[in-house]
């Protein structure tokens, strides 16, 4: 992909999100349409009314390529190119009037290697908090941006020392399987924190807020910007496909904490 058409879907992305994000900060104490609830999971009206302003401004600029979003898919799902996109990545936070929730969008690329199965390969991140007016930007190969700043991964690398951020998804199989490792993690980090926004995550890790952030049950509207985001400021995205479409487990770090990070993963 080359460069003027990385900057150019960069720009579009980012207008789509600022466009998604002042709906998000209009709507984060007025009463909200719940069209699905579950336990651990809320869907709302707005989730789908912000995903359609998201792929009416990128289809506006990019109408070829396809999009694959948390409420639906929307062009040929075996195009080269796709916008892979998150509406409003921290619903239950945004449901209860919580401001920590954001959008995120990625353009991701069929890599076609020869010899090598294609693989979507993210050339492209934008993660937009509105409440705080935070915009995360990355273009592979180059520094990743907050606000028009370089950020870095931290360079802590003992566990007693870090910060780490932890999600539990939505199955009581899951749960079941990550609450062990929750318990053994918290005696051992400096602290375990559980925010709520997968995406919003790993930008604290690309920023040096977090060392690392562990999900068991992830999906990749939830990771595809943010995951690029932390490469692109050093750190490291690490990520294993699993049963369940478009699911992964994933643990995202400063580089240097993974190998001890998996030696309690093993355990739970």
């Amino acid at each position: 992909m080359k460069s003027a058409e990385q900057e150019r879907a960069l720009a579009c992305a980012v207008k789509a999100a600022k466009a998604a994000g002042a709906v998000m900060r209009k709507n984060l104490f007025a009463d909200k349409k719940i069209t699905a609830s579950w336990q651990h999971d809320i869907k709302l009206e707005l989730d789908v009314e912000c995903q359609e302003l998201i792929e009416e401004a990128l289809y506006a600029n990019f109408p070829e390529v396809a999009l694959l979003g948390e409420e639906g898919v929307a062009g040929n799902a075996k195009a080269e190119q796709r916008w892979v996109v998150d509406p409003i990545d921290g619903t239950v936070n945004f449901t209860h009037c919580i401001p920590h929730a954001c959008v995120s969008i990625a353009l991701q690329v069929q890599d076609g290697k020869t010899g090598r199965k294609k693989e979507y390969v993210t050339e492209v991140g934008v993660v937009y908090d509105p409440f705080c007016d935070e915009l995360w930007t990355a273009i592979r190969g180059q520094p990743a941006w907050l606000n028009g700043r370089i950020i870095r991964v931290s360079k802590r690398g003992k566990l007693s020392e870090a910060l780490v951020s932890m999600g539990f998804a939505k199955s009581r199989a899951n749960l079941d399987h990550t609450l062990p490792y929750f318990n053994q993690l918290v005696l051992r980090a400096r602290k375990v924190r559980q925010m709520g926004s997968a995406a919003l995550a790993m930008t604290y890790v690309a920023t040096g807020r977090f060392d690392a952030y562990i999900e068991r049950g992830i999906k990749i509207w939830d990771i595809a910007a943010g995951g690029l985001i932390v490469e692109c400021a050093g750190g490291e995205f690490w990520r294993k496909p699993i049963a369940g479409r478009h699911a992964y487990e994933m643990i995202v770090s400063n580089g240097l904490l993974r190998k001890k990070l998996e030696k309690f993963e093993r355990a739970g």
